[in-house]
């Protein structure tokens, strides 16, 4: 591999980390002594561009006892090796994209590897072992069909005859799919009470390594549910309908508040390739302070202000319903109360149908003592609102939203 030439020496004394940079591309060259070291111009998500070294050249695939070259490029960051490289499939004129669990409609690839990068553990010899593993199992390219009645094995990736089984493949827009991403109590909650009330064809639980809600996701991989998977990978979600987050970096010594940027740093490195994966899903953000993560979510997803809700008041207000009904022997279908405003002690109720004056605090707060583990009543009001979507329900939820689609005045997430 080449590096003494003039272009690379200039665009290579402008990364951070210049020395370690070199020392793994010259480990890369002798493991793959194939791949070219090219200079070029990358243009950005925002439009904006930068000088970057990118690797081009072949990785060989084999499938059905046939060897082929797949076609990449990877495009090293500036911060490169402490940041993963930005993968590309290279399809010729002649061949077409099969866009699936790892690939996306312009062939950038997503990969465990990619997500979990952590240098020095992680390396680019590393990646393309995965990455071939990856598209032995389902190939990512396929020859453009010329309708001449040629012989289907000339396809590169077998279309023809290519066994569309569960995962990986592009899921029929008919399924039910639910992707709860975070682990522990309230993501096991969750993730049965979905299960127990919805609908759902799929499910998959996501245990992401940044979230501090850990544990029980062992549990489902031995004791296995029938349509409930466990993953570590976010491509796991790709065309889910409803995507909950349940992921929080906080712990019980904390407040709400103090986490929130460690919270957003979380939330970029998993929203964008959620919104990715499932573009007409509906997020619903479960985070703590869910007001703020809610907003957090939709401007890092870039989905419609009606896809990204968080839970809001859902619970609260269905807690109060209940216990006004019972209190003044109401027919609960006919009587809704609602709690607004932030997901705290500041939160106030919005019915004008109940006299609250019946109901004193203490009698409340003595008919809520046994509600029992928090998780599960998080988990309850979850599948409530992931039913409604699914089934398209015309229910009246308290969730968090962005009410200035409908009331110019406000502009952050709020529970309305």
């Amino acid at each position: 591999m080449e590096l003494n030439s003039e272009p690379l020496k200039k665009i290579l004394s402008k990364y951070k980390f210049r020395d370690v940079a070199i020392e793994e591309l010259q480990k890369l060259n002798r493991v793959y002594p194939d791949l070219k070291l090219k200079t070029g111009s990358y243009t950005f998500s925002d439009s904006t561009q930068r000088d970057l070294l990118n690797l081009v050249g072949n990785i060989p695939v084999k499938y059905k006892g046939h060897s082929y070259n797949l076609p990449i490029q990877l495009w090293l960051l500036d911060s490169f090796p402490f940041t993963p490289p930005i993968c590309f499939l290279r399809p010729t004129s002649n061949m077409m994209i099969r866009e699936g669990k790892h690939v996306d409609a312009k062939g950038r690839i997503y990969l465990p590897g990619l997500h979990n990068w952590d240098h020095p553990k992680s390396s680019v010899s590393v990646l393309l072992e995965e990455m071939i593993a990856k598209f032995e199992e389902d190939p990512p390219l396929g020859m453009k069909s010329t309708g001449d009645g040629k012989d289907p094995n000339e396809l590169l990736a077998f279309v023809s005859h290519l066994n569309i089984t569960e995962g990986g493949n592009r899921p029929d827009k008919g399924v039910n799919k639910v992707s709860v991403i975070g682990g522990g109590d309230l993501g096991m909650a969750a993730v049965l009470s979905i299960m127990a009330k919805s609908p759902v064809d799929k499910l998959v639980l996501i245990d992401i390594p940044e979230s501090s809600t850990k544990g029980g996701t062992m549990d489902l991989e031995i004791f296995s549910l029938p349509n409930v998977e466990v993953s570590k990978d976010l491509s796991a979600s790709a065309g889910s309908k409803v995507v909950v987050v349940t992921a929080n970096a906080w712990s019980e010594e904390q407040s709400y508040v103090s986490v929130v940027q460690t919270n957003v740093d979380m939330y970029r490195r998993i929203i964008p390739s959620l919104a990715r994966l499932s573009p007409t899903a509906v997020l619903l953000i479960v985070s703590q302070p869910v007001d703020i993560m809610t907003h957090v979510a939709w401007r890092q997803s870039c989905l419609p202000p009606t896809h990204v809700i968080g839970a809001g008041c859902n619970l609260e207000s269905e807690r109060l319903s209940y216990v006004l009904n019972i209190a003044l022997l109401a027919n609960k279908s006919d009587k809704q109360a609602w709690v607004i405003g932030e997901v705290s002690d500041n939160k106030a109720s919005g019915s004008k149908k109940f006299t609250l004056s019946l109901l004193t605090p203490c009698r409340g707060l003595e008919m809520l003592k046994g509600r029992g583990q928090r998780s599960w009543s998080v988990g309850l009001s979850i599948a409530d609102i992931t039913h409604s979507v699914l089934t398209d329900q015309r229910k009246t939820h308290s969730i968090t939203t962005l009410a200035q689609v409908s009331h110019p005045y406000c502009g952050v997430c709020c529970c309305l």
